[in-house]
């Protein structure tokens, strides 16, 4: 069975960070891009960050480019999201993903969904 299990999330002020971490399990995701989205209460799920399978690319939504940093482990099948300078506007359930493409494209889909791990930031 695959799993994404995500940790990291809990209560923070803003300017503050936290350190979102994904374990897949299951299956090895070294092959493929593994990725963040979020939804905050009342909100659409949005994309935050994707990583490709090796490292080298990554993607980010606008809101977050400059705070908000991805990167991956494929020894220990982990991705990671490194949020800096939080703002009340980043409260949001966070979910880590994975796709079955190992690179970007326009058609990307995201094929694995972890439960989510809360994100509240307070002013």
């Amino acid at each position: 069975q695959v799993q994404l299990v995500e940790s990291g999330g809990g209560l923070v002020q803003a300017g503050g960070s936290l350190r979102l971490s994904c374990a897949a399990s299951g299956r090895t995701f070294n092959k493929n891009v593994m990725g963040w989205f979020r939804q905050a209460p009342g909100k659409e799920r949005e994309f935050v960050a994707a990583i490709d399978w090796s490292g080298g690319r990554t993607v980010s939504a606008d809101s977050v480019k400059g705070r908000f940093t991805i990167s991956r482990d494929n020894a220990k099948n982990t991705v990671y999201l490194q949020m800096n300078s939080l703002k009340p506007e980043d409260t949001a359930v966070y979910y880590c993903v994975a796709s079955k493409f190992l690179a970007f494209w326009t058609g990307i889909t995201y094929d694995y969904w972890g439960q989510g791990t809360q994100v509240t930031v307070s002013s």
